[in-house]
């Protein structure tokens, strides 16, 4: 099992955190921390729980401002579930000697377990054995299996099972200044058969969270009948189930299923009738462990993996990661979300970093559903297109045209970034300005056309993928200034994905001109609006342009700007990442490792020291090389052309030395990102970034931001890694291109893919590939290898060399 199961054989305190957050349980309706049920939120441990796209607006008093937060609310927590021997101790880790434990994340299945064996300090030895499961059979559904067995003693167990709205939002320590009770209460109640009801509502957005719980008892497979005694407050309630006899070979096995619904539910009448009612229906713990492990043996079917490297027993880590990744992305967004109003938190449904809010990550996150489950893309993009509204109300603010989509969105897409940001290494309020990072609106436009390119999708681009290209394209044309001394277009006062550079050095004014990866994308979005009117058949693009009232004017400057964009270079042709970029200082980069060995953050290092990253050249993150993340050679020597800017491969090589020398990784995508450049331009050292990337997450190599929530971009990114930067895949001209680039240091590969209507298995080596495609009704596929293309019918099996 050591490929699929993530394992800790002791308990430390200190560790908690992390282990929280990677034994996170979800389904992509909700999901639950890897805590302890008898866990309270403390500096130790923080047992929250998340419903997709369940969000709530606070005001705080700061700084002498008022500051309004949208969050990604910590739900009631369902999990409360102790005991104590004898009237002794409710159940606590501190207060036992542990004499064994182990805690195992079955990847596989998707249930977490925990064995602890114990010593009470009377001398009583026990052991606890407990499995926890967030259904992915039934989304609304949770459940736990508690067995306690004692070793040397007879006598009685109390056990306490509960539902608590006693909870907050502090899971990440740098808000906890802030307003953070989102929580009002409603209905707090019992329920025949020993059922606990909690209703709650967020405060403004009025979302009505119904939970309903039962607890049930048994030993050798006998009921054991016991009615608990209620313990309640507005926002608790509790069953004490008092004097439960055990003894030993007689085990006592204790079972807590939870039923969630929301008021933004559909199909419902009101969200606790329906908690009631699946909880009555809800099956037994052994039950629901086999159908929620049926659905997850059937999801690993379409997300298969398999490698195989050079380096003795590092396979194993490595798949076992990997998997972990496409676990915890699936417990984000899984086909349950296909009928909800939900996109991809940056954080997962794991914690409460950046608050719940959707980013760019999709940019990273869709290529991996594209190619297995494209319905769940097409969903996610809907997010987008009911917000494109306001996108649109946001650009008219500004005084542009078009659709400009916020840098963090939340309920109903407005600008939900902050305006002051706490260093929590100075202790300092700053000024947030990253919502000027305008380029999210081109992830927006690229996430639409790949959906098409890889799917063939026509009428999602007609009923809403064009109408948010078209809009973005409006809005880049909008935005975009003529220089009569350059005769070129330019893009001022913006952000590009490096978050160091907000502004220029003493200038009061925030934002800076012309970087280079914002430029070159808005000129590929005019050119794929422009494409659009071959791509998509006639009379559906004419009723668009005439709703959208665009006329061939808007066409014409279009063209014109995707023709003379403005890029800057300085020495020996690098790109340089925005106008005026050569003009800073070089950064000490050793001598700041050596004094603080640690620099991914050097923004909260340098402002603390009184400093900003404005005045260096030092990048948080990959902000040119973005451009070699997302386009082929070939692709950028188009742009560049067509630009009228000379580009070769030389220019390829001196960029990418010049910024890897340049950067701090202060994201967790940032190494995905060089990775893959190295990778798939030949450059040396792809395999070990790639394996800092696998790393960032399981060993919280940021020191302190995993346990706020995984990293879905990065996760998504190694995947994806695997799935198309080694293999070179590519979508486009309705031909499945491969151009395999696989690092030294991998001898196989072996996944499938899903493709226009085809699943098709691929084995890679270094000197040939397999590729076969299950039987089915479709037609042929059509599979491109350097300059040939090769049409494979269903159930066919080739191999190339290579």
């Amino acid at each position: 099992m050591t490929e699929w199961s993530l394992e800790y054989k002791d308990f430390e305190a200190g560790k908690e955190p992390l282990r929280e957050a990677l034994c996170t349980l979800g389904n992509g309706y909700f999901a639950t921390r890897g805590a302890a049920p008898e866990a309270k939120a403390d500096d130790v441990h923080y047992p929250g729980s998340y419903i997709a796209g369940c969000f709530n607006r606070l005001r705080t008093h700061m700084a002498g401002e008022t500051i309004e937060n949208e969050c990604m609310v910590n739900i009631p927590n369902w999990l409360p579930f102790t005991f104590r021997i004898e009237n002794g101790h409710w159940f606590d880790l501190d207060r036992v000697e542990i004499l064994e434990f182990h805690q195992q994340l079955n990847i596989h299945e998707g249930i977490l377990r925990r064995s602890v064996r114990f010593d009470d300090g009377q001398g009583r030895r026990t052991t606890l054995h407990q499995e926890r499961l967030v259904s992915m059979d039934q989304p609304h559904l949770a459940a736990m299996k508690t067995v306690l067995r004692a070793e040397n003693w007879t006598g009685t167990v109390d056990v306490c099972s509960a539902l608590d709205g006693r909870v907050n939002n502090s899971g990440v320590a740098r808000y906890r200044a802030l307003n953070n009770r989102h929580l009002c209460p409603i209905v707090a109640q019992t329920a025949p058969g020993n059922t606990l009801l909690l209703e709650m509502e967020t405060s403004q957005s009025h979302i009505r969270i119904a939970q309903a719980a039962v607890t049930r008892f048994s030993r050798e497979a006998e009921s054991v009948a016991c009615q608990g005694e209620t313990a309640w407050e507005d926002d608790y309630i509790a069953h004490h189930f008092s004097n439960l006899a055990i003894e030993p070979g007689k085990p006592l096995e204790m079972v807590k299923t939870v039923a969630v619904y929301t008021s933004r539910d559909r199909a419902i009448s009101d969200a606790m009738s329906e908690a009631r009612q699946a909880i009555e229906e809800a099956p037994g713990f052994d039950i629901l462990a086999q159908r929620h492990s049926l659905r997850w043996k059937q999801l690993w079917g379409q997300f298969s993996l398999d490698l195989a490297t050079h380096a003795d027993g590092e396979d194993s880590d490595t798949k076992k990661t990997l998997r972990l990744h496409i676990m915890h992305l699936l417990q984000t967004t899984s086909p349950h979300i296909l009928d909800l109003d939900v996109s991809i938190p940056a954080r997962g449904l794991h914690g409460e970093a950046y608050r719940g809010h959707i980013f760019w990550d999709e940019l990273f996150v869709f290529p991996f559903f594209n190619l297995r489950i494209p319905e769940i893309t097409r969903s996610l993009l809907q997010y987008r297109y009911r917000r494109l509204d306001a996108a649109r109300r946001a650009a008219r603010a500004e005084g542009y045209e078009g659709a400009m989509f916020p840098w963090q969105s939340g309920s109903n897409g407005r600008e939900e970034s902050q305006t002051l940001h706490l260093n929590p290494q100075s202790g300092n309020w700053i000024p947030d300005n990253s919502s000027l990072q305008r380029h999210i609106s081109s992830a927006v436009a690229f996430n639409v056309w790949h959906y098409f390119e890889v799917t063939g999708d026509c009428d999602f681009l007609s009923s809403y993928g064009a109408e948010m290209l078209l809009e973005i394209a409006r809005f880049w044309s909008s935005i975009t200034t003529y220089n009569e001394d350059r005769g070129r277009y330019e893009i001022l006062g913006i952000m590009g994905p490096d978050e160091y550079h907000d502004g220029y050095p003493d200038s009061s004014k925030p934002g800076i001109d012309n970087n280079a990866y914002t430029n070159i994308m808005a000129v590929w979005v005019l050119l794929r609006a422009l494409e659009l009117r071959t791509v998509m058949p006639g009379p559906s693009f004419m009723e668009i342009c005439d709703r959208l009232q665009l006329t061939s004017e808007d066409f014409d400057r279009w063209d014109d700007i995707s023709r003379r964009m403005h890029i800057h270079f300085h020495e020996c042709g690098i790109i340089s990442q925005f106008e005026g970029y050569e003009k800073l200082h070089e950064f000490d980069w050793e001598g700041y490792r050596t004094k603080y060995g640690d620099i991914h953050r050097l923004d909260r290092i340098l402002e603390s020291e009184d400093d900003t990253p404005n005045r260096y050249k030092a990048s948080k993150q990959a902000d040119v090389l973005m451009l070699f993340y997302l386009f082929t050679t070939e692709e950028l020597g188009e742009l560049f052309a067509r630009l009228g800017y000379t580009f070769d491969h030389d220019t390829v090589a001196r960029n990418i030395d010049y910024y890897m020398a340049r950067t701090s990784h202060g994201s967790t995508l940032s190494q995905v990102v060089h990775s893959w450049v190295l990778a798939r331009f030949d450059r040396p050292g792809a395999w070990p970034l790639f394996c800092q990337a696998l790393r960032s997450d399981v060993e919280d190599i940021q020191g302190g931001t995993t346990p706020e929530g995984i990293h879905t971009g990065a996760m998504a990114g190694t995947v994806d890694l695997i799935q198309r930067c080694f293999t070179g895949i590519e979508t486009r001209e309705n031909t499945l291109w491969l151009n395999p680039a696989l690092p030294p240091e991998l001898r196989s590969l072996t996944f499938r893919i899903h493709y226009r209507g085809h699943m098709l298995n691929f084995h890679l080596t270094p000197v040939s590939v397999r590729v076969s495609t299950e039987p089915s009704a479709q037609h042929p596929v059509r599979i491109g290898l350097k300059d040939d293309i090769h049409e494979l019918e269903p159930g066919q099996i080739r191999e190339f060399p290579l």
